[in-house]
């Protein structure tokens, strides 16, 4: 459907009635423009995830495990989600099916929450049924609030899509949901599609193997299964910003970007965009723009697959990512040894440990992971390789731009004004692209070199 919108919400913009009116306003006037319109929403959130509905039913699950007070937490959302019902929707006979429904979708979640507790241990599989409850609240409320407006809207549970056995989430599992997804959409005809971020159990359990952001996943394998002509991300930020704006006052929003630099940017900290999602829509070559749910009337940032890289020499943006631990592994045994980096490599493979940043020598290998990954089984196996160190309260610095392959002296730059700022660099990376120069600093000196950073950009 080359005029369909498809709009992402996350769990801030339709956290309470009056921000789920507004995103109805913003639906409603993208309708009035004359495209059609599919929805994909997160589960309902505060202003931080540990308030937001997911966080909460993991705590459900986590105390059914332990023998806690479950029942409470899960009353407590049916209250909040009711809450919202009764100061949305005006039609008595419309609010009372639909307070029916969700108490119907809540007693359920008990059910199972109490079996788990008489189990005491929850599979991936639970703990996606347990998850999705979030999403699946979250739509049906929407659909229904759309519904009163007088827009036809249908509630779309995904659930149950995946029909097929897949080993992993590559190129053959996404064309496959994409298809499914896009049967779903076409069959609700002229109806607004409402659908649950939750597209059914994939292996090894959604959260493991896509992350918490999965909605925006989501969203780009329906636009990719529906051909659309833009994917609309929603959140609560004008755009992307050449870096944070909450540590660096003169950052400013991008009007565009590439797919490649958005993906280095999200890789190294931006939490703009799922990294998964840009591989669906550049794919299908669907553009996508990030918008502010408060703020509709500003542009946002474009993530364009078909505009050409920027020739403006320089960079475009600079993140820091806190909170990883640098592992480095020294051997004489590397020099001119075939294999060395396959044996350390399989043992990260084993422990199923993800590796951010890596940074080579003739006798030396730095990589950079998350710190709470567990790496005490590994280290055993990697010192058989070689002498093993750990550095940890590390963040990785990068800075991004596709113009930076036509500038010159730009990692000098860099480096000097690091120097400058009294950052000391543990280790550097820079891919044979060119888009992403990266180091690994000390936590402490992340923001003060962010600002450093931030003036080649400003140059």
């Amino acid at each position: 459907m080359k005029d369909l919108f498809v709009q992402k919400f996350g769990g801030t913009s339709i956290g309470q009635a009056s921000r789920m009116q507004n995103v109805a306003a913003i639906v409603k006037s993208t309708l009035d423009s004359g495209a059609h319109v599919a929805v994909v929403l997160s589960a309902m959130s505060g202003k931080v995830k540990s308030e937001g509905t997911t966080s909460r039913l993991l705590e459900a699950a986590d105390k059914a495990i332990h023998g806690g007070a479950y029942y409470r937490v899960i009353d407590l959302l049916e209250e909040s989600h009711l809450i919202a019902v009764e100061e949305m929707i005006t039609d008595p006979n419309q609010k009372q099916y639909l307070i029916a429904e969700l108490h119907n979708d809540f007693q359920q979640l008990k059910s199972f929450l109490d079996a788990i507790s008489v189990i005491g241990e929850i599979s991936p599989r639970s703990n996606d049924v347990i998850v999705s409850q979030g999403e699946k609240l979250a739509a049906r409320i929407f659909a229904a609030l759309l519904n009163s407006l007088g827009i036809d809207a249908e509630f779309v549970n995904l659930e149950n899509i995946i029909k097929a056995q897949f080993n992993d989430t590559g190129i053959e599992f996404c064309t496959y949901v994409q298809k499914e997804i896009a049967l779903r959409i076409k069959a609700c005809g002229v109806k607004v599609p409402v659908v649950t971020g939750f597209f059914g159990y994939v292996n090894g359990g959604i959260l493991q193997s896509i992350g918490r952001g999965y909605t925006d996943f989501t969203a780009a394998l329906l636009a990719a299964g529906c051909e659309a002509k833009e994917l609309q991300i929603w959140k609560e930020v004008d755009g992307i910003y050449t870096t944070d704006p909450r540590k660096v006052p003169n950052a400013r929003v991008l009007s565009h970007i590439t797919p490649d630099e958005a993906l280095e940017l999200t890789y190294y900290g931006s939490e703009v965009i799922h990294p998964f999602t840009m591989e669906q829509v550049s794919r299908a070559g669907i553009p996508v723009r990030i918008k502010n749910t408060f703020a509709p009337e500003k542009p946002g940032t474009m993530i364009d697959p078909s505009a050409k890289p920027s020739i403006k020499a320089g960079p475009t943006a600079v993140t820091v990512k806190k909170g990883v631990t640098m592992l480095s592994i020294s051997s004489n045994r590397m020099i001119m040894a075939y294999g060395f980096m396959t044996k350390v490599f399989n043992i990260f493979n084993k422990y199923e440990i993800i590796i951010d940043f890596i940074s080579t020598s003739e006798i030396n290998i730095s990589m950079t992971m998350a710190e709470n990954q567990e790496l005490d089984a590994a280290i055993e196996e990697l010192k058989e390789l070689g002498s093993v160190s750990i550095k940890k309260d590390i963040a990785i610095l990068s800075l991004v731009g596709g113009g930076m392959r036509h500038s010159i002296g730009i990692a000098g730059r860099m480096f000097t004004v690091l120097a400058d700022a009294g950052v000391n660099i543990e280790a550097i990376s820079q891919g044979a692209s060119e888009i992403n120069i990266s180091c690994a600093i000390s936590d402490e000196d992340g923001d003060k070199a962010l600002k450093a950073v931030h003036t080649l950009i400003e140059e």
